[in-house]
């Protein structure tokens, strides 16, 4: 295995870390991995020891405001800034990969980034993957909650207004003692700007959701406490891919990939991914 990282500079001068995987022979595709909030790329070692043997790179960066990339810890004043950090990020990949297969793995808030990415850039990939999708406000986030986010983002912009719940990323010990340990991972409340841009953000994939015509697998465990699972059900029944399904794993958490069935869940995307590429081939 091949390991390269690296920083590029991006919206506002902010500098952004990268980091790849690759195998030691030529990628026959390539995964680009859109880590979720408060979290970083380098959480996602079970998608790398599974892919990469198999011939897959993965790429991935650290969001601004995220990991080793610059920026007040999760605030962003816009949440384009995501999107165009993607898109500069992806031609860098394009000029390292060329010709190659590109799937977009977005989990959480990186499934909300790729939703929006392919609303805007879904010609260039060849199909996306989303776990656990932020898109739809849990059940227990009221309307009067978000209003006055919205006031607060106003006012204070920078200011904690929710906290996120490290028992909800799995159900495994391990792992959510490893995240609470993680010095890159956020433990702070998110700001009230992400708060509102999310928000905005999730309306905007619930109006143009239709548009999204690439190859697409949502995934979703059934217990998520960190997102509400009605939001993967709801944008697998609005895109109109032709090509998409779904898989629903009952009882698991939020983080499908560090749940202690993340072999089957893998597989799963394993099966989906070789399908994809024959298809390609034929």
């Amino acid at each position: 295995m091949k390991y390269q990282e690296g920083t590029f500079k991006a919206i506002r001068d902010a500098a952004i870390y990268y980091q790849s995987w690759q195998p030691e022979g030529e990628a026959k595709a390539v995964l680009l991995i859109v880590h979720g909030l408060a979290e970083h790329s380098g959480r996602y070692k079970n998608v790398v020891d599974h892919f990469v043997p198999l011939g897959y790179a993965v790429y991935g960066i650290d969001h601004v405001g995220h990991g080793k990339s610059s920026g007040t810890r999760v605030y962003v004043c816009r949440f384009w800034e995501y999107t165009q950090t993607l898109k500069t990020y992806f031609d860098m990949v394009r000029r390292w990969q060329p010709d190659k297969p590109i799937f977009l793995m977005g989990h959480s808030m990186g499934g909300l980034i790729g939703a929006v990415y392919l609303l805007d850039h879904q010609a260039e990939l060849s199909g996306a993957i989303l776990s656990g999708p932020a898109i739809k406000p849990h059940g227990s986030v009221s309307s009067a909650f978000v209003f006055v986010g919205e006031v607060i983002s106003a006012l204070m912009p920078k200011m904690g207004v929710i906290l996120l719940e490290a028992e909800g990323v799995s159900r495994d010990p391990a792992v959510v003692q490893a995240y609470v340990n993680d010095p890159l991972v956020c433990r702070g409340k998110v700001t009230a700007r992400l708060s509102t841009e999310l928000a905005r953000a999730m309306r905007r994939v619930a109006a143009e959701a239709a548009n999204i015509r690439v190859p697409i697998l949502v995934l979703q465990g059934s217990a998520d406490r960190l997102v509400d699972p009605k939001g993967a059900q709801m944008l697998y029944g609005a895109v109109s891919s032709t090509d998409k399904s779904i898989k629903v794993y009952e009882g698991l958490y939020h983080e499908v990939y560090n749940e202690p069935e993340h072999d089957r869940v893998l597989g799963d995307v394993e099966a989906w991914l070789e399908a994809h590429l024959g298809r390609r081939n034929t």
